[in-house]
């Protein structure tokens, strides 16, 4: 699946490399219809073709041009009809179970239904902030794994009433050094060191995003696949709803889901986001196929 990777402190010229190729991509998003050159990038971009081209196959693989081909709605749905049964096939051979899921050691732990119901009452959780490749994250974590992981778009203030609405009743405790600690917990994949997620709903959203986490990297599956594959196929909408729910955003791939028709439908951290990491992902299995990668989304501390 999709990880974050922990990464040394990045050096000021590392960090504008990264933000050129964020607006590299925005861009390519937001004027697809046109089908942009890599002069007309370069050139909205105030950046030469040469430095763009070597920033941007050094990020994604690919050129910018590949990688624009990898967001089309017609790229989206060749790659749903051919995973067709990728999703069945993973959930049968217990690739959603604890341990190894794809490149990342996963040990997921369920609140109680008590627990729930408390709405986080008793709970502490530890919150801040930290750069990764595609945006601001906040984090928020308890002494039995992270329990939440989403992107900032608005504001802190916003990020941070979207925590508040899934742990209402928990006392939220600021963390300065976020960063580092995400680093390092993020980092156990390369080690064995299994990434601990705690994770707060109900048995059917669990349900439904043990299925997510059976999605392997460059794969997708439909809300009618997802449906099917937890036994509720007449519950595509429920389905819809959960994955929504996700709390952990990019750890448990809610991106990998889109309409049969191959638009990408909802995600609440933004559609582009969605494309690009579909875009991102899709790009690094054709350039390795099923050879071990480095994960399409890293963190980046910032010097």
């Amino acid at each position: 699946m999709t990880v974050l990777v922990c990464r040394p402190a990045l050096r000021p010229s590392a960090a504008a490399t990264y933000d050129l190729v964020a607006r590299a991509i925005q861009y390519l998003q937001d004027h697809a219809w046109r089908q942009p050159s890599l002069g007309d990038l370069a050139q909205a971009l105030s950046t030469s073709e040469s430095t763009l081209q070597r920033a941007f196959s050094a990020f994604a693989g690919v050129s910018p041009k590949r990688f624009l081909q990898y967001q089309t709605k017609e790229h989206a749905r060749a790659l749903l009809l051919d995973s067709a049964d990728v999703l069945t096939t993973a959930l049968a051979t217990g690739l959603s179970g604890p341990g190894r899921l794809h490149e990342l050691m996963v040990t997921t732990e369920a609140m109680t239904p008590g627990e729930v119901g408390r709405a986080g009452g008793g709970v502490e959780l530890h919150y801040g902030y930290a750069e990764t490749s595609l945006g601001r994250v906040l984090a928020a974590r308890t002494a039995r794994g992270l329990a939440f992981l989403g992107f900032v778009d608005d504001s802190d203030a916003a990020a941070l009433d979207d925590l508040r609405s899934r742990w209402p009743a928990a006392t939220l405790a600021s963390e300065a050094r976020m960063q580092a600690w995400l680093d390092a917990a993020l980092a156990g994949w390369r080690t064995d060191r299994p990434l601990h997620l705690l994770l707060a709903g109900t048995n059917f959203q669990l349900k439904v995003w043990e299925a997510l986490l059976a999605i392997p990297e460059g794969r997708l599956a439909s809300y009618t696949q997802l449906a099917r594959a937890v036994g509720r196929p007449n519950a595509v909408r429920a389905v819809a709803s959960a994955v929504g729910r996700n709390p952990l955003s990019v750890l448990i791939p809610c991106h990998r889901v889109i309409r049969e028709s191959g638009a990408l439908g909802g995600y609440h951290w933004g559609l582009p986001r969605k494309g690009a990491l579909i875009a991102l992902e899709s790009a690094q299995s054709a350039r390795t196929g099923s050879a071990r990668r480095q994960p399409a989304f890293r963190t980046t501390a910032r010097a």
